[in-house]
Parts: structure tokens; sequence; C-alpha cells
């Protein structure tokens, strides 16, 4: 498809964009673009085009394109400010849930709203490199070999990296759900209670 798109074969860029656009504003999302995310994810793949001839033949297009709309990401989110950003990933991410059915127990979807607002919050927590492995792992589901490209990252790099993320995440989702788990019962931080 690249060797098409060298050659000048203006629709097989257009096919690329097409089967990559929905990871790559996921990606744009995850990593704090917020309501820029179609700016940045048009911006990135014009960047992309303009790159092609540095790409390496053989190389997987996703790793390679999602590292350019990540770099994008930054670049945006850097100019708007961090709070603003992550505010509008936040809402974003809540917009992009599908329609809760009629019939769904709203103590099922209040649970997992909250769920998801204390990974949120347990994800912006982590470094800069643990966010990123768990993101690109996890939330775009890309393999390891994937990962590390995209990070450009050994492999053994990208293994430690993620353990370590989803040690802190297990201990700070483990501590915040504790927490809630207090609150719901009544126990959490009164005196007297052990």
């Amino acid at each position: 498809m690249i060797a098409r798109v060298r050659a000048g074969e203006a629709e097989a860029y257009a096919q690329l964009v097409r089967a990559h656009t929905g990871v790559a504003l996921r990606a744009a999302v995850a990593f704090g673009a917020g309501a820029d995310a179609e700016d940045v994810v048009q911006s990135a793949f014009l960047k992309a085009y303009q790159s092609l001839g540095r790409f390496r033949e053989g190389a997987a297009f996703r790793p390679w394109l999602l590292r350019i709309v990540v770099n994008e990401t930054r670049n945006t989110v850097r100019s708007a400010g961090r709070a603003r950003a992550v505010a509008g990933r936040e809402a974003i991410l809540r917009g992009a849930d599908p329609a809760i059915p009629e019939s769904a127990d709203p103590a099922v979807a209040a649970l997992a709203e909250e769920r998801r607002t204390l990974l949120t919050a347990a994800l912006d927590e982590l470094s800069e490199d643990h966010r990123q492995v768990v993101t690109y792992r996890y939330l775009l589901e890309m393999d390891e070999a994937e990962t590390a490209q995209a990070l450009g990252w050994p492999r053994g790099t990208v293994k430690s990296r993620l353990n370590r993320a989803l040690k802190k995440l297990e201990k700070k989702l483990g501590t915040a759900t504790d927490g809630q788990e207090e609150k719901r019962r009544g126990t959490g931080g009164g005196e007297g209670h052990e």
C-alpha cells in the first residue's frame, strides 16, 4: 500500500486514512487532545504523508502513524494547557460511551461510570512513560511488538514498564476502590473504627 502511495496513487493513501482514522482518534483522545482530537488526527495524517519518504520499508504503518499522532497530540496539549486537555479528554471519553439501554440497571451504570472515573484519575497520576505504555497496549489494543515500535523502545523495556505501570495502577485502584467501599458502608474515616 505504501509503495502505491509513493508511486503517486492518491486513492491508496485515502484507503490508509480510512483504515486508521478510528485508532488515530482514540490515540489522540487517550493522550489528551480533547475536543481538538479531529484536528490533531488530520494534522498527523498530513505529516505522515509528507514523511512517507522516511518510512522504513517493511515496517508496520499503524505504530508509525500513532507515534506521529501522539507527538502531534503532545504539541496540541502543550499549547492548549494541561488542565483544559484533561477536562476535554474526560468529556469526550464519556461522550463516546454507547447509550445505556433503558432496561439497564442504573446502579450498574453508576458503578461503571465510577470505575471509569477512577481509572482515568489513576492513569493521569502515572508517569508519562507508564501512561503511554498502558494506553498503547490496552486502550489502543496494540500487541507488544507494535507498542515497542510505536514508542521506539526495545520489547524488554515495554515489558518492564508495563509491568511496573500495572502494579502502580493496581495499587492506586485498589486503594481508591477500598476507600469507595468504606464510604458506601459508612465505615471510612470515622473515629473509633479500626
